[in-house]
């Protein structure tokens, strides 16, 4: 049986919405991807942080729930942690998607049975949602971070284009414009909708 695991990376936050304190703010969006990834039926879940980011880690994580300190947050460490941690695919994902909904974790995972690499891009921002491959990773594939990567970079140093797919997107909350498109229908959130005041 193939072992895989999502791991929901502690990337940067640099906006807050008004009123609301930068801290509680990042926080909050990642626990919600957090408790998501723990309730997945078809893969395991950890964190992956940069070692000033390992409190926070230890705060929401689950009991028992794997956290990689890795030297930056980028997804070949997130990736080399999984691996040594004896997984056989493995996806990193931005933990600032606090409604991502399950399906587009499973449509990220899925293309690996026929391709190296799937990535999901992050929506109108840019950047990506996040990226998933066999482990141990390709060796051709380059290192970078969840803010600037991007599909079309990563198949500048793969050895066909077609090794490198893109799954459907999914919008991390960057800024003001990402907040206006939350979905208060959707369910989940939790954290990230007490702090808005819903």
């Amino acid at each position: 049986m193939t072992r895989r695991v999502v791991v929901a990376m502690l990337v940067p936050v640099p906006w807050s919405p008004p009123g609301v304190d930068l801290h509680a703010w990042r926080a909050a969006l990642a626990e919600d991807v957090v408790d998501l990834l723990a309730r997945l039926a078809q893969a395991e879940a950890a964190i992956a942080a940069a070692p000033q980011d390992r409190e926070l880690a230890e705060e929401i994580a689950w009991p028992g729930m794997r956290i990689y300190e890795i030297s930056q947050a980028t997804v070949l460490p997130a990736l080399a942690a999984a691996a040594a941690d004896g997984f056989d695919q493995a996806a990193v994902i931005a933990a600032d998607a606090p409604d991502v909904p399950g399906m587009i974790l499973g449509k990220l995972l899925r293309p690996l049975d026929s391709k190296a690499v799937a990535v999901a891009p992050g929506g109108p921002s840019g950047g990506l949602l996040g990226v998933a491959t066999s482990l141990p990773a390709p060796a051709w594939l380059a290192d970078h971070d969840l803010d600037t990567g991007s599909a079309q970079l990563l198949r500048r140093t793969a050895p066909a284009p077609g090794d490198v797919t893109s799954t459907p997107p999914w919008r991390r909350l960057r800024g003001p414009a990402d907040l206006a498109t939350l979905d208060v229908a959707l369910e989940g959130w939790d954290n990230t909708r007490v702090l808005l005041g819903g």
